[in-house]
């Protein structure tokens, strides 16, 4: 493992910007996991982070193993696959809707048009007629 060139306030300073920046909680820049917010949170030079050897190496496998999202990054992505999958769904769904509505009203239109045709036949038909049914009065008891 390489060795670091930095003093040990330096690697100390190094390390716990990097540990906070892996944790999320950045104090002196926006918390992206890149090399030139270790050097400004941790408040050294791009030249004095250079030598810390070690240090950059336990970076950038940190970097392979848990990728460049920070866990605020990974949250709001794993908050955006999860809409997203929810949006799939209820668009599915409104289609399906939107064909049953589709079906809804081509019967609808289709039992308009027999009922009108049905009314129009009616009309024509001068032999039926219609004969109510007389009341009686009130039913007497026997």
């Amino acid at each position: 493992m390489p060795e670091d060139q930095v003093s040990p306030k330096t690697a100390a300073a190094l390390r716990a910007a990097m540990t906070r920046l892996f944790e999320g909680r950045p104090q002196r820049t926006d918390g992206r996991l890149t090399k030139e917010n270790l050097y400004k949170e941790a408040q050294v030079s791009r030249a004095t982070m250079n030598r810390a050897h070690a240090i950059l190496a336990e970076w950038d496998a940190h970097l392979a193993a848990h990728g460049k999202a920070t866990p605020g990054e990974a949250k709001r992505d794993a908050t955006i696959a999860d809409l997203k999958k929810r949006l799939t769904k209820k668009t599915q769904e409104c289609t399906l809707l939107e064909k049953k509505l589709k079906a809804a009203h081509t019967a609808i239109a289709a039992l308009f048009h027999d009922n009108e045709a049905l009314r129009q036949q009616h009309q024509g038909d001068v032999s039926t007629t219609v004969t109510p049914f007389r009341s009686r009065g009130p039913r007497q008891r026997r």
